[in-house]
């Protein structure tokens, strides 16, 4: 579904205003002006985001972590240490550059909800579906060797 997007008839998405039928005359102009607006479909991407700081009891990151599972449903794992953690999970999002922005907000946006630590983002992995699927289905072919270049 790449690309493609649907469209819906403008009042479905058209602003309404509270209250006396100024609101109303202003939504019913907006209709005569606007036929259609075009809402973008979206993607499932799978992100893996790596953080890590100063150390902190194992216990404390991981009930911060279980508290962003519970905060944050598409939280598939974490794997954590007292001076770094990854999570893993997917993200709704209209393209890549959304879904990354995203991403890198979310330990920021749930750091006082979860008691997550102060720690810096170090690493993000954005793959849509598709390429989160083959990875799965592949197998392994050993570490990448630098500098060589080798089929998948």
């Amino acid at each position: 579904m790449q690309g493609r997007g649907r469209e819906l008839p403008w009042e479905a998405v058209a602003p309404r205003r509270a209250g006396g039928d100024d609101g109303e005359s202003v939504a019913r102009g907006a209709l005569a002006e606007k036929k259609a607006v075009r809402i973008e479909e979206t993607r499932m991407w799978h992100i893996t985001l790596t953080v890590a700081g100063s150390a902190v009891p194992s216990d404390d990151i991981r009930r911060a972590l279980e508290q962003l599972a519970h905060d944050h449903p598409f939280l598939l794992a974490g794997r954590y240490a007292a001076d770094h953690a990854e999570i893993r999970y997917w993200e709704e999002a209209r393209d890549l550059q959304d879904a990354a922005a995203l991403a890198l907000r979310l330990w920021g946006e749930h750091r006082r909800s979860a008691g997550l630590p102060p720690w810096e983002i170090i690493g993000l992995e954005v793959v849509d579906r598709g390429t989160w699927q083959q990875r799965a289905k592949s197998p392994s072919g050993g570490p990448i060797v630098p500098g060589g270049v080798q089929p998948f």
